[in-house]
């Protein structure tokens, strides 16, 4: 497994891990001004952006934990002990899998706008199924191959999301949206990017008893925006359950894109987060 990463900075290590659909570029507007009190770093997890794409089965090639331990090893090969973690939408998810993995090595948490288990069954109401509809279509084995047909058909699903899913319109910039509909356009990016719906799924389908569900301690920041049509900020009163050190606040007008819909917010956030670290 080769990583791609953007590294910029110098100070105290923070890891930027991106969502869906997204890569590195998630945290365009945030890496510079970061860098400049902090060793900021912004990898492409496993199957995204110029990170490599294994095939394979994605229950066993995808899964929350290997991409947490993907991003392991990267600070390993980077001699980094100890880093804050910011983490958005997927990002999110491998965070808290890092912090539960090795709560040594993550100072503080940044998360927006979360998947955690407080949701809970919540996720499967009919409000919110209309709006998951494209996790199940990504686990169809074929679903890749028809919305990666073309580069026009990359960019027609993309839209979708890019769209529905902000809150502040204007902070999708046209030409920074042909770059990401370029990176998704590459050859396995779309395949590798559902493999991971496939693999929540295969994971869900095989998991017996409760998922973990212990209370992660390290000082938490939360942004969420509440204007995200697909995790609604209703869906953030239960964090203190799972992130008891919690700094929560709701960004009014901001959709899911959190990371470049409100980059000062963000970077505020990020920045609480490392004073609480130290």
């Amino acid at each position: 497994m080769r990583l791609h990463y953007v590294r910029r900075g110098q100070g105290f290590p923070v890891v930027l891990l991106h969502g869906w659909p997204g890569f590195w570029y998630d945290w365009r507007r945030v890496l510079g001004p970061l860098s400049r009190e902090a060793d900021a770093i912004a990898p492409d997890l496993r199957g995204f952006g110029a990170s490599d794409k294994p095939a394979g089965e994605p229950g066993a090639t995808y899964t929350e934990e290997r991409l947490a331990a993907d991003v392991l090893a990267l600070l390993d090969d980077l001699g980094i002990e100890r880093a804050v973690v910011a983490g958005h939408d997927v990002g999110a998810a491998v965070a808290q899998n890092l912090a539960r993995r090795e709560p040594g090595r993550v100072a503080a948490l940044a998360l927006f706008n979360p998947t955690y288990p407080g949701i809970g069954d919540r996720r499967y109401e009919a409000s919110a199924q209309r709006e998951f509809w494209y996790q199940h279509f990504h686990r169809l084995p074929w679903s890749h191959q028809l919305a990666g047909a073309s580069r026009q058909t990359v960019e027609l699903y993309l839209s979708h999301f890019y769209d529905h899913w902000t809150g502040r319109k204007e902070s999708v910039r046209p030409v920074e949206f042909q770059a990401i509909v370029d990176t998704f356009a590459q050859p396995e990016a779309m395949r590798a990017g559902f493999d991971w719906y496939r693999a929540r799924a295969a994971q869900r389908a095989r998991q017996t008893g409760n998922p973990q569900t212990f209370a992660i301690p390290c000082p938490t920041v939360v942004r969420w925006g509440e204007a995200d049509p697909v995790f609604p900020a209703a869906w953030s009163d239960r964090l203190g359950e799972t992130f008891p050190n919690l700094s929560l606040k709701l960004l009014p007008g901001v959709g899911h894109f959190v990371p470049f819909e409100a980059p000062e917010e963000t970077l505020g956030a990020i920045q609480e987060a490392l004073e609480a670290s130290s």
